[in-house]
């Protein structure tokens, strides 16, 4: 039986982790849970699960997760802090790690797994963009095993060779297919994009995510932070992948290969899908999802992303190009960014500019692979600039 850490097991991510391992009792066990405010669900989860550990990251709710858990007889021992998270995911009893922390948060923990081994599935994607070359160093030297979620990257290592650790071209594989929806704003004409609130930004057509990723949808610099992800996962230059948009979101990604194959990985758009397949790899188990219903889909329909459409995805080839720090500074500025926007202090085309502008007065600078001080001073300093290009837009 193998013990599972799940970090930020109360978004959507985490249910549906909860879901798939309530599936299979007989295989997983759930060591800890963890939770950044959210008391009132993660009682309810250690109450179904067991838990020997629950994390609240901010204190007061670790207080109020106490007083939900004060009558539960075997009730989980309760940490606090975000240092608590670094501790669980390297636990001698935890044997799988889903590091589901949205945002440069889940950075610390990633690490933490990588470095104690554990198999990391990962589906915070800000790991990688922010510090790749740390991450990958850590589980290459520590025999861990890493194991991509997010629906487009878990497709692509579905359809590369087992070999493909040795780099795409050798393995055969000409490009990488990287899929996207296109978000809500597909089809808006780009001048009133101007216009849209909030509330629009976050109503994607095919699934159901938390808000900031679902603003990343709409401008899809998501996308864009998987093109960085991709490079490092699989080895590759960005000039490899290719991003094409799929609006019915069952052609998860593709790998075309040099004899002109092209494999793809299909299925409904579930994420239990992509969880199902790290827990069980190399294994196949039951994850709950119902199986693709190639005639009520009837059609699939792929076409290129309009550039004036989406300005986020240009910054992000750009910093995936440029390499060293400029991906820390486009996810930092990134996150300000839609944080002010979901906040109103600034309207939705402004992300792509206040992200440029930031990129634009931070050039990148070789990572620092000694520890986490540099890419974490420079990130501090893209939120700091961000902020002020937010508030320069608004005054």
């Amino acid at each position: 039986m193998k013990g599972i850490a799940i970090l930020g097991s109360t978004g959507s991510i985490g249910v549906s982790t909860l879901d798939v391992v309530a599936r299979h009792p007989e295989r997983f066990r759930v060591v800890a849970l963890t939770a950044h405010r959210n008391a009132e669900r993660l009682a309810g989860q250690c109450r179904r699960f067991r838990p020997d550990y629950a994390v609240m990251v901010d204190a007061a709710a670790a207080d109020a997760l106490a007083a939900l858990l004060a009558d539960m007889p075997d009730a989980p021992r309760i940490l606090r802090g975000a240092e608590a998270l670094t501790e669980v995911a390297a636990l001698d009893e935890v044997d799988y790690v889903m590091a589901a922390i949205v945002g440069a948060a889940g950075l610390m923990s990633s690490l933490a797994a990588a470095r104690a081994g554990k198999r990391l599935m990962l589906a915070n994607k800000e790991a990688l963009v922010v510090a790749g070359a740390l991450l990958m160093e850590a589980a290459r030297d520590n025999g861990a095993t890493l194991l991509p979620i997010d629906s487009e990257h878990n497709a692509i290592f579905q359809c590369l060779p087992p070999a493909h650790d040795r780099g795409l071209p050798e393995s055969g594989v000409e490009r990488i297919l990287l899929t996207a929806s296109g978000g809500p704003f597909r089809d808006a004409d780009p001048q009133t994009l101007v216009e849209v609130t909030p509330e629009q930004a976050v109503a994607h057509p095919n699934w159901s995510m938390g808000r900031k990723i679902s603003v990343d949808s709409a401008t899809m610099m998501n996308k864009g932070l998987e093109i960085i992800e991709a490079c490092w996962l699989f080895a590759t230059a960005p000039e490899r992948i290719q991003v094409v948009v799929h609006r019915q979101s069952v052609i998860h990604s593709m790998v075309q290969y040099t004899d002109g194959s092209v494999l793809a990985q299909l299925g409904n758009p579930d994420m239990r899908t992509p969880i199902a397949h790290a827990l069980g790899w190399p294994e196949r188990i039951d994850a709950g999802v119902a199986p693709l219903d190639l005639f009520a889909i009837a059609r699939l329909d792929f076409e290129p992303p309009a550039p004036e459409r989406f300005p986020c995805l240009r910054l992000a080839y750009r910093a995936a190009a440029d390499g060293g720090t400029a991906p820390v500074v486009l996810n930092a500025a990134n996150e300000v960014a839609v944080a002010a926007f979901l906040d109103g202090r600034i309207g939705f085309t402004d992300i792509a500019r206040v992200v440029e502008q930031t990129m634009d007065r931070l050039p990148p600078e070789p990572v620092d692979l000694s520890g986490l001080e540099h890419v974490l001073g420079v990130d501090a300093a893209a939120r700091r600039l961000a902020e002020q290009r937010a508030a320069a837009l608004v005054a």
